[in-house]
């Protein structure tokens, strides 16, 4: 069980170590450097021309990490863990048509709105469909209809709200990671510790599993284990490109990456069974997009500002925080929130007992 877990994060880490570099010397010399903007703050004007799409990196390395793991185990790989692959290297697919038109066609803004809007519904979808279907020997599905916090709880929802529900928990975390990576290392960083929650889940939900235990805390989880492997591979990845795109950054993971990690995020808390969870285990990416949400709502209400800039990171950096400062104190904030998640995850079981 630990082997396969062990091999896809060791993997996924090597290959982002050394693939990154590599990335980083392509998109140079091709000169995809980032867009900076002008009204932000001036420290971040030396960052334009950095190479972006840097999630192109991770994106590789987990998909690599996850296969070669399988082929090394001789385990076949499952229909979640495949569910969930699909989602994060679809969203990527949408940021990367995103950067590649922002960079390579010189338009600051990228896809149309419109076009972006659909290339995610289009996964998001596709995901939700699929993962309601395919019934295993036991009946179990990827995903349930049912609402869940640490498992499932309540009545069904029923497919039609199940994919409008799907599709917004996918659309607020890519969202979310799209608009906490305004900082050298602060999305990756984050994605890191969330990851890591995800592969002790997946490793719990595996050792209680109702088929294995039966009884009364079990999980109904369909593949945990593999859900574990991925978030493993993920976890690897991520640090091994953290090393490279923490301040000062020689590299930016783009929409290429932030959409690809909200939406492996979202697919994880989907098939795992802990939808609501994810709010507060993703807590820091809550907590920059409800910043959003609150400076635009008071400007159009009131023509005020809340903050100096949203997102909230950006607030810090132009009351005199250094940027490094600003990360630092955020991960701290992520990792609170990651053990508060994973203690709430605990009693959850503990109070089935």
């Amino acid at each position: 069980m630990m082997r396969q877990i062990l091999f896809s994060g060791v993997i996924g880490l090597f290959l982002t170590l050394i693939g990154t570099p590599l990335l980083i010397k392509l998109l140079a010399r091709k000169g995809y450097g980032q867009y900076i903007r002008d009204d932000g703050p001036r420290d971040h004007h030396s960052k334009r021309g950095t190479p972006t799409m840097g999630g192109i990196a991770f994106i590789l390395a987990t998909l690599i990490a996850y296969a070669l793991t399988k082929v090394i185990t001789g385990q076949p790989p499952s229909l979640s863990a495949v569910l969930v692959l699909f989602l994060m290297a679809g969203m990527g697919l949408v940021g990367f048509l995103d950067d590649y038109i922002k960079i390579v066609k010189q338009r600051s803004l990228g896809l149309r709105a419109k076009a972006k809007m659909l290339g995610q519904l289009i996964v998001g979808i596709a995901f939700a469909v699929l993962s309601i279907n395919f019934a295993d020997a036991r009946g179990q599905t990827p995903a349930s209809t049912k609402l869940s916090f640490t498992q499932d709880f309540g009545w069904s929802i029923g497919p039609v709200l199940f994919v409008i529900w799907a599709l917004f928990m996918i659309l607020a975390m890519s969202n979310g990671v799209n608009l906490t990576d305004g900082l050298d290392g602060l999305a990756t960083g984050a994605s890191v510790m969330v990851f890591g929650a995800y592969t002790f889940i997946g490793v719990w939900q595996y050792q209680d599993a109702c088929a294995l235990t039966g009884s009364p805390s079990c999980f109904e989880v369909r593949d945990p284990l593999d859900l574990a492997v991925v978030a493993s591979a993920l976890m690897g990845a991520c640090f091994g490109f953290l090393w490279w795109n923490t301040s000062p950054a020689k590299i930016f993971m783009g929409d290429t990456g932030s959409l690809a990690l909200g939406g492996a995020l979202a697919g994880l808390a989907i098939i795992s069974r802990t939808e609501l969870l994810l709010a507060l285990l993703g807590g820091l990416f809550v907590l920059i997009t409800m910043s959003v949400v609150i400076q635009v709502g008071s400007f159009r209400l009131t023509g005020k500002r809340v903050f100096r800039m949203a997102p909230l990171q950006h607030h810090f950096e132009l009351k005199g925080w250094s940027e490094v400062l600003v990360v630092v104190r955020f991960w701290i904030i992520q990792g609170m929130c990651v053990i508060v998640g994973i203690g709430l995850f605990y009693a959850g079981w503990a109070a089935g007992k």
